[in-house]
């Protein structure tokens, strides 16, 4: 078969040259559009629903509105996961979706069906909100903000105010989260003793400033022909007026507010507690917006910042960490491992061709192959992360093997005396079909990632398709450029050799094994037999894991303490471990919130997070990982305290989930496959997670006696919240500031709330308009309930997180999963993989498919392009070779089979087939023209081993920098590459050895069958010939 392309480019340079200028500009412009992010988009459809009700129970709020809620959306296609999380007064209900579902169409279904059920919940409930989260992952900035003028309450409001509003102008911010501070209020506290004396309840004066400190419509009328709308203005924004307001009292009698009341300007309690290296502070997080670039999103931060401080010159707005800092750094250890490996490559190809015009072409190559990759990722709508840099720096090698292989062919030709126009219109040729199938079958490899679909996909298709884009590129430079620049740039040789030219003593030794292999061929095939099966047999003995634990320089611990305890002791905590890690030389900076879940952001007195930032990976002696081993005598030091440290996905590395419907199994079960799991070496710091028991206070209305006296249970739990924490936001009376209105919050002083018999002293109102004592009409006892509820697949749910100590993912859930409770769990509870556990079975899962479907694709092409059906296979053979490498260099380096693996075998698929489709495409060659089988199997070692070995050297010299360069993603980038320079190198090897061996005993096969399948034709030769 005759390929015209190259000698069209020859012939026609200005065609070639323009289609390149052109690419090579769209590549250009595409590279600076492209925004950068850490890791590919991956737009997750989740929908939360949200209901509030102060005062409620975790246990009062799961039966009365999470049971119902979730009843409503199970039955909508296409769930994935619902869970639900339920504290004082707040249910939260998060539904997970396939990724094929449209978020709007979700959210559009959760909520008609909240609207089907409302009548069922509680009508005393905040209207539940019903919300997509469009933000990206967790916060990706976080800041702290001090100033000397101002204090935490005026800090809080300029946060809430000025930053915000700035900041969410921004495009791709999303949501801005205040960390710390308080909320300026107008505070009331009666005087119980007055109030009782009277026969005053705190819902009286809570109705009494709703009814007078407000403004509301009066309607319209028609004043001199003209509409005039009518305002009542009863709001005032003086102190004074509210105790100047009067209580009606029997008998036509009323009294001052401030006569029974103190009425102050205040601040909202302090319920999550800031500091920046133990120093109060206001912090906030940062949230991108999904699709929205972290470095983009940053820089207009860092501008609306800049913009802030030169308003605000007394305020000092500090950046605590930077998830942004990690992307950066990753991608500026990508793109300079990307160079030094295109720099090396060339060297190599230096080294061999030993002519600097050759080295010329081979890297113009590499340029033109790449930035028309850019091009397609743009067009694909794809980003500059993790997955896609390291495609391109993993493909740079190939991307000049298609070059090198014309070029030394050329060589060869001007070597035999061609002068380099006509040797390069001859080599290219001769080479073309070889070249042309080695890329196809690279792409074929990635065609059927196309198909994954799921969280694994989103990883798997943007590597396919840069690499599919950047090898198609480099085809069209080896059959265009490649072929135009060497006719033109290439010199004579001074002494023309004749067609016989000097074969160097290391091809010579080589030809002499090949010979001795083929003439004791058995002994040969039991010897890749032998490897096949040990390579097998050594996958055993490879740990599995999902996505290795980055060092992004940042420690996060979340600190769990028991159910009842305040913000302000979780703070006290913090400042003990805070003053322990202070002065060590690779820490920067040391963020604490007190009051808050560090995972969820919800809320919670007893929790809390610290956020560790560090001195880069090159400045410090320990790994991030080492560091954090290095707090556990510290952090264990702390008596009853539950912490972990969060990774760069925000979760623990070992989490067991179990659900039941039935509390006290589920908490039976999970306690005791804690004790088993305490057992396994491979585990440490691993903690219960399950309700704990907190106490509580029990009012029990007297249903006899309150009915007699008219008291609803409605009447005792407004005044019991009013006087301990305050009504909901709905039902409290606004203060006018000219800036904004704050709350008017009825609340009995901290003294007085917390003492039970002024709580039983307490008047509540009846609807016989005489007010009672609490007292008289409810029982106070007390009892206990859980402190938090969390639910999965509609069930109660208790879980087991861990870390490792010093194995991998994949054999921790093998010893787990072997444990006596596991293997015997009791018929009311069930295990529910979620989280990485999920994930990470589904990659493998996946990955079977796509490797099959990946062999049968490429087995198609070649049979194609080959119009044979065994000799293909041949080609294959070198697969399971280079699977061998791969596991035995793992081996070696003591990595994970995980995501980054998975990906670089799937990437030698696509490359080890190269070596074997040079040697069989040559042998065919010469079969045609009457070559004895062996000779030509001799000659194909000859004439295809210095480009075999050359484009190995150059792939291996490509992927080096990834292997031995630090810094920021190095633990994604360099298993990835040992896994792809082991395969080559045992692919290579053997290659040169066993497919000739493989191709004898195709060949003998092949005459052996064929005159058994002619008498099932009767087809002839001449038919065949026929034209």
């Amino acid at each position: 078969m005759k390929y015209q392309l190259s000698e069209w480019a020859i012939r026609k340079p200005i065609p070639t040259i323009v289609i390149f200028l052109a690419l090579t500009v769209a590549g250009l412009f595409s590279f600076l559009k492209l925004p950068i992010n850490a890791n590919p988009v991956i737009n997750f459809p989740v929908v939360t629903v949200t209901v509030t009700q102060n005062g409620s129970s975790p246990s009062e709020l799961e039966n009365a509105v999470t049971q119902p809620i979730e009843r409503a959306v199970s039955g909508l296609p296409g769930i994935r996961h619902i869970n639900s999380t339920i504290t004082d007064g707040v249910s939260i209900t998060i539904i997970e979706f396939d990724l094929k579902i449209d978020p709007h169409v979700a959210t559009n279904d959760i909520r008609e069906q909240i609207t089907q059920i409302r009548s069922e919940l509680p009508q005393s409930i905040d209207e539940p909100l019903i919300s997509r989260i469009d933000v990206e992952g967790s916060a990706i900035l976080n800041y702290a903000v001090q100033s000397k003028d101002k204090n935490l309450t005026e800090l809080s409001w300029f946060v809430d105010d000025k930053l915000s509003k700035k900041l969410l102008m921004v495009q791709g911010v999303q949501k801005i989260t205040r960390l710390g501070g308080t909320n300026k209020e107008i505070l009331i506290e009666p005087d119980p003793v007055k109030m009782a004396a009277l026969k005053i309840s705190v819902a009286d004066i809570n109705q009494l400033l709703l009814q007078n400190n407000v403004n509301i419509p009066g309607g319209k009328m028609v004043v001199a022909g003209q509409d005039h709308t009518i305002r009542i203005l009863g709001a005032k924004n003086e102190i004074d007026y509210l105790r100047q307001l009067k209580l009606p009292l029997a008998n036509d009698n009323w009294i001052k507010l401030g006569d029974i009341a103190t009425v102050r300007d205040s601040h909202k309690e302090t319920i999550t507690i800031a500091r920046l290296n133990d120093e109060p502070v206001v912090g906030f997080a940062v949230f991108r917006a999904k699709g929205s670039s972290d470095t983009e999103v940053e820089k207009g931060v860092v501008r609306a910042l800049q913009e802030t401080g030169r308003e605000y010159p007394d305020v000092n707005i500090k950046l605590v960490s930077s998830n942004v800092k990690y992307t950066v750094a990753s991608y500026n250890a990508t793109m300079q491992t990307l160079i030094e490996g295109a720099v090396l490559t060339v060297i190599v190809v230096f080294f061999f061709l030993k002519s600097w015009r050759a080295t010329l072409i081979a890297a113009i190559a590499l340029p033109l192959s790449i930035l028309p990759a850019f091009f397609i990722l743009h067009l694909f709508g794809y980003t500059l992360n993790s997955i896609t840099l390291l495609a391109l720096t993993l493909v740079i090698g190939i991307l000049v093997d298609d070059a090198i292989v014309e070029i030394e062919n050329i060589e060869k030709y001007i070597e035999r005396g061609e002068r380099p126009y006509i040797a390069a219109i001859k080599a290219s040729d001769a080479i073309g079909f070889a070249i042309v199938a080695i890329t196809i079958t690279i792409v074929a490899v990635f065609l059927p990632v196309s198909f994954i679909g799921g969280f694994i996909g989103k990883y798997f298709v943007p590597f396919g398709i840069t690499v599919s884009a950047a090898v198609l590129s480099s085809l069209l430079v080896a059959r265009l450029v490649t072929p135009l620049m060497s006719a033109y740039l290439l010199q004579p040789k001074k002494h023309q050799k004749t067609d016989k030219t000097e074969t160097p003593k290391w091809i010579k030794k080589y030809l002499s094994i090949l010979e001795k292999t083929l003439k004791f061929r058995k002994t040969a095939l039991l010897l890749a037999i032998v490897f096949l099966l040990g390579s097998l047999a050594l996958v055993a003995l490879l740990p599995s894991g999902f996505m290795p634990k980055a060092d992004i320089s940042i420690t996060t611990i979340e600190i769990e303490a028991p159910p009842g305890t305040q913000a302000a002791q979780s703070d006290e905590t913090l400042q003990k471990i805070i003053k322990k890690l202070q002065g060590r030389p690779e820490i920067i900076d040391i963020f604490s919130v007190a009051g808050v879940d560090g995972s969820s952001g919800e809320i919670s007195q007893n929790k809390s997070n610290i956020i560790i930032n560090l001195v880069p990976t090159g400045e410090r002696d320990w790994s991030q990982k080492e560091f954090e081993q290095s707090l556990f005598p510290i952090l264990n030091e702390i008596p009853d305290i539950r912490y972990n440290f969060g990774n760069s996905s925000g979760s623990r590395d070992i989490s067991i989930v179990l659900a039941s419907e039935n509390p006290e199994i589920l908490s039976q079960t999970i306690k005791q496959l804690r004790q088993e799991m305490m057992q396994l070496e491979g585990l440490k710091n691993i903690q219960l997670l399950q309700p704990l028991p907190r106490r509580e206070i029990i009012i029990t209305p007297n249903v006899d006696t309150a009915a007699r006296a008219g008291v609803t249970t409605d009447a005792i739990g407004t005044v019991i919240r009013t006087a301990t924490i305050g009504e909901i936001n709905s039902r409290v009376a606004k203060f006018n500031l000219p800036d904004r209105q704050v709350p008017i919050r009825v609340l009995l002083s901290k003294e007085d709330r917390d003492n039970l018999t002024v709580l039983n002293d307490l008047y509540v109102n009846s609807t016989s308009n005489v007010n009672v004592p609490v007292k008289s009409v409810a029982n106070i006892s007390f009892a206990s309930g859980p402190d938090k509820i969390e639910r999965i697949a509609r069930q109660r749910k208790a879980s087991i997180d861990a870390d490792l100590n010093g194995i991998a993912v994949g054999t921790a859930f093998m010893q787990i999963n072997e444990l006596p409770t596991i293997k015997k769990l009791p018929p009311e509870v069930k295990r529910v993989e979620y989280g990485e556990v999920e994930y990470m079975n589904e990659m493998f899962n996946r990955f079977t498919t796509t490797i099959m479907l990946s062999i049968m694709m490429v087995l198609a092409i070649l049979i194609i392009l080959f119009k044979d059906f065994l000799q293909p296979m041949t080609i294959l053979i070198a697969l399971p070779f280079a699977i061998g490498g791969a596991i035995i260099a793992l081996l070696i380096y003591g990595a994970a089979i995980d995501l980054p693996v998975i990906i670089g075998i799937l990437m030698l698929m696509g490359i080890v087939s190269k070596n074997s489709i040079l040697l069989v495409e040559f042998i065919l060659e010469k079969s045609r023209t009457g070559m004895p089988r062996n000779e030509a199997i001799i000659q194909a070692g000859r004439e295809r081993v210095r480009p075999i070995i050359m484009t190995t050297i150059a792939m291996i010299a490509g992927m080096i920098p990834l292997v031995i360069t630090s810094g920021a993603d190095a633990s994604f980038r360099a298993p990835m590459a040992i896994s792809v320079i082991g395969g080559l190198l045992s692919s290579t090897l053997l290659s040169l050895l066993f497919v000739p061996v493989i191709y004898s005993y195709m060949d003998d096969f092949k005459n052996f069958i064929t005159p058994h399948l002619k008498k099932f034709t009767s087809v002839t030769k001449d038919d065949l010939d026929y034209h």
